[in-house]
């Protein structure tokens, strides 16, 4: 089995060693085909994503070369004229097996997913364990050698708003473990990263008030909301107004409540989607019966 890790520089593992990905439209090539794993990409887009303007006559020969090369690469050891397993021919074009790779990010998707259904049963021990473990496949931004390719920054944004959502999960689960003053330090860095996730700062203000820090608690409040009005234009939405109001009267619930009820968001369809996100708080996870898991 060939790993491949895009959860930060592209990178492949060939039996156990590192490979030499070649030149950068070599690497690019490959990035198009681990983003799209398991899926055949047409000759068409990938000429269209390797060559800027009309592609040159000799397009063709020189994709079959670098198809070549990452044969040699990828499985070093294939006799001559054996077919080829992991870098297959299609009838539309080029794709990678999904039988024969492993790829981080479809590790940090089942990863994330485990922890959010551990959330939602209510075990979030089990949920910080399985977010730890999600990001800790993470070594830089996604794809950070080849992010500015087109083929994959649909790709890089819907993995970084994803891994967005699982930090925030495990400061949820960190509240609900009652590790205040661990998740406040966390999440007051967030905020300061992520200025406009309403939900982060939600949590901050849940941490600080329970870390017996009710102004500070309070503050935050007024800080997002005042950044939410000058930047967008608009009010926090009702969760973080609600949680101000128990602040104000010190409402027991908030020592009860594990964590403040999570925002609707979009479902991610599938691991390629290039998908639409908003700034406002964690996603739903896609589980195998097509439905979703809710916080």
């Amino acid at each position: 089995m060939v790993e491949f890790r895009a959860l930060g520089p592209l990178e492949a593992v060939v039996a156990g060693h590192q490979a030499d990905l070649g030149a950068p439209k070599q690497r690019a090539l490959l990035a198009l085909l681990v983003s799209r794993v398991g899926q055949p990409v047409a000759v068409d887009v990938i000429r269209e994503e390797l060559w800027t303007g009309p592609p040159p006559p000799s397009a063709m020969t020189s994709l079959q070369a670098l198809v070549a090369k990452l044969r040699r690469v990828l499985e070093p050891e294939r006799a001559p004229r054996t077919p080829p397993t992991v870098l297959r021919t299609h009838p539309s074009g080029y794709l990678l097996d999904s039988r024969v790779v492993d790829v981080d990010v479809r590790r940090f998707g089942e990863r994330a997913t485990a922890g959010w259904q551990a959330w939602d049963r209510g075990d979030p021990r089990q949920a910080l364990t399985e977010f730890d473990a999600g990001l800790a496949l993470w070594r830089g931004p996604a794809y950070a050698d080849v992010a500015n390719a087109s083929s994959v920054v649909p790709d890089v944004a819907r993995l970084e708003e994803m891994r967005l959502s699982v930090v925030e999960g495990r400061c949820a689960a960190l509240l609900a473990m009652r590790a205040h003053q661990v998740a406040v330090a966390e999440l007051e860095a967030f905020v300061q990263a992520h200025p406009l996730r309403e939900y982060s700062w939600e949590l901050l203000s849940l941490g600080l008030y329970r870390a017996g820090r009710q102004a500070d608690a309070l503050a935050v409040l007024r800080t997002i909301k005042m950044r939410l009005a000058e930047e967008l234009g608009i009010d926090p939405r009702p969760a973080l107004q609600h949680l101000e109001r128990k602040i104000l009267n010190q409402d027991p619930a908030l020592e009860m409540d594990p964590t403040p009820a999570s925002p609707t968001m979009p479902v991610l369809d599938r691991p390629t989607a290039a998908t639409q996100f908003g700034t406002t708080g964690p996603l739903r996870w896609p589980v195998e019966d097509g439905g979703a898991l809710r916080r």
